[in-house]
């Protein structure tokens, strides 16, 4: 590598880091927030247009289902999907699959049709999340992977913040077709930037990486760190779904400002890991990722002060785990398998969301609103021993052989 020059031409011994915003990088991330405003603009008005139209709750709980069922699904199946039609191809595809059927929820009558279009959105999604993440780390300088995780995050991330809520206002504004042709637009302007990104070189190594998402679960390694991430989704499905309900107040102090604190500060913190996991050993940051989320989750049901308090602190250590486990993923499988880093960490990111917020919810009718937290608080707290399981392995470990 490179290094930069002194005033008098002698090297300064400082190595020259890579660009971390090249042309592909920046078509990727254009594309990324085209398909997150699309996707996040429907995120709570499907629910609630499932419930309106004759669904009741039991309407909208089933469209969120089966939009994560096909999500994951799918999501275990792109190994494979990549590896025979590579990445350009099925990114595409799944821009499509995102975009196009939400255009149809205008001419959907009845929960069945609204269900039945949903179903296809989420293998689009499915195909979108694992492919972008995957893409991402091939396309960024290895130096600077971490960072551009963090850019990724930010870029996932901002419209989460931006778009659930315009989109429940542009129902009572304009109604809900306005939104459903919006959230449509927005992923079929993304292959606009994707198809002018060459991945020729990257698709022949995927097709070399033969590995599925079941072999990939059976490395110890991968499955260390696909748990203790899945507890970290699990405890953000327990606050989607149940800070709403636990503090239902309004202002400063409500459940909507603590969302909007742990939203900001997650995408923060990720971006702050991914400069420091390039920089040190991105393992070093799970233990304290692990303690800020389960402090955060504690304090969440207290109300007043803690909640805003809790939600900062769960938002720092979800921004940490979230960067250093997909880091360290990325990192322990082969250069032909960033496919199969990329769906385990996105499967146990919404299988752990839906995981949390389903088994969740029988607890909360035997034991309380709070209980789910504090429960949460504590399995964050256990997964610390994972941790010190793989720092042992990791140090004891030979090299591995080449795949």
């Amino acid at each position: 590598m490179g290094r930069r020059g002194g005033e008098d031409g002698e090297p300064t011994g400082e190595p020259k880091r890579a660009a971390l915003i090249s042309r592909p990088v920046a078509s990727l991330t254009l594309a990324m927030l085209a398909s997150a405003f699309g996707f996040q603009l429907l995120l709570s008005v499907v629910p609630l247009y499932a419930a309106e139209i004759g669904g009741g709750t039991g309407g909208a709980g089933s469209a969120t289902a089966a939009f994560m069922l096909t999500t994951v699904l799918t999501q275990m199946a792109m190994p494979r999907l990549l590896a025979r039609f590579g990445y350009r191809n099925v990114l595409v595809a799944g821009l499509l699959f995102l975009g196009l059927p939400a255009l149809l929820y205008p001419l959907a009558g009845n929960v069945a049709w609204v269900l039945a279009v949903t179903l296809l959105r989420g293998i689009g999604f499915g195909i979108v999340t694992v492919g972008f993440a995957a893409l991402i780390v091939e396309l960024s300088p290895p130096e600077r992977r971490g960072e551009a995780l963090g850019l990724f995050g930010l870029a996932m991330t901002l419209p989460t913040v931006l778009c659930n809520p315009l989109g429940l206002w542009l129902v009572d504004a304009s109604g809900y077709t306005t939104v459903f042709i919006l959230g449509g637009l927005f992923p079929l302007l993304a292959p606009l930037a994707v198809v002018g990104i060459r991945t020729g070189s990257i698709d022949r190594d995927a097709a070399a990486g033969g590995a599925g998402f079941l072999e990939g679960l059976r490395r110890g390694p991968l499955l260390r760190l696909f748990l203790i991430f899945a507890t970290v989704t699990s405890a953000t499905g327990v606050v989607v779904t149940f800070l709403p309900l636990t503090v239902p107040r309004s202002g400063l102090f409500s459940a909507a400002s603590a969302l909007l604190v742990f939203g900001l500060t997650s995408a923060l913190s990720r971006l702050w890991a991914g400069r420091f996991g390039d920089r040190r050993d991105p393992h070093l940051l799970l233990v304290p990722g692990l303690v800020a989320a389960a402090v955060g989750m504690a304090a969440l049901p207290q109300g007043g002060p803690p909640t805003l308090g809790g939600a900062l602190l769960l938002g720092v250590g979800v921004g940490m785990l979230q960067n250093s486990t997909l880091i360290l993923t990325m990192d322990r499988v082969g250069d032909n398998e960033r496919g199969l880093g990329s769906t385990l960490w996105n499967v146990s990111f919404d299988a752990g969301t839906g995981v949390g917020a389903f088994s969740f919810g029988f607890i909360v009718g035997a034991g309380g609103l709070s209980s789910a937290f504090y429960i949460s608080a504590v399995i964050l707290l256990a997964a610390i021993g994972l941790v010190f399981v793989d720092r042992r392995t990791r140090k004891g470990a030979h090299p591995p052989p080449e795949l």
